[in-house]
């Protein structure tokens, strides 16, 4: 499971429809927060996604009165905003086209997607979200700009056997 985070003062998504007479629409707006772009690969269980959503709560990562990074989003009343996005699995080591084949299939990828907001909101926060599969405009106001690649992989069968 990969995250890229971006704390920012605002964010919104606007899905724009596929047909031409289609009017796009808000899903998702937020104030001061983390933004999550979310990608998911086929050994991604309810383990990384716990993990990851209770690492990016604790992450101190707002100013406190010093303008050190001391304070979390408990602390500053922070809201979420998560966006499903398969091209963090990108492999554009060869050619000039990626490959998406790390990337977890759509039927496997919603599943764990809902799973992950569904823990953020178990924890508390207000979780705003895109539309997953759908074609999308992110806007936002990155602060500071503060941007965190956070990444959780399933241990390997080998691992698993090792313990």
């Amino acid at each position: 499971m990969r995250i890229l985070l971006q704390r920012v003062s605002r964010a919104e998504v606007l899905v724009r429809p596929d047909s031409r007479d289609g009017v796009p629409y808000i899903t998702g707006t937020i104030g001061t927060g983390f933004l999550l772009f979310v990608g998911f690969t086929q050994s991604d269980t309810e383990h990384e996604i716990a993990w990851l959503a209770d690492k990016i709560v604790g992450l101190r990562l707002f100013p406190d009165h010093e303008r050190r990074l001391n304070c979390t989003l408990t602390d500053c009343g922070g809201e979420l905003l998560v966006v499903s996005q398969f091209t963090l699995y990108a492999d554009a080591r060869k050619g000039k086209r990626p490959s998406f084949i790390q990337a977890a299939r759509p039927e496997t990828a919603l599943v764990l997607y809902n799973q992950f907001v569904v823990r953020l909101r178990e924890l508390g926060y207000t979780v705003a979200t895109g539309e997953f599969g759908a074609t999308m405009e992110v806007s936002l106001v990155n602060d500071g700009p503060v941007t965190i690649w956070l990444e959780r992989e399933a241990p390997s069968h080998d691992q698993l056997s090792r313990h």
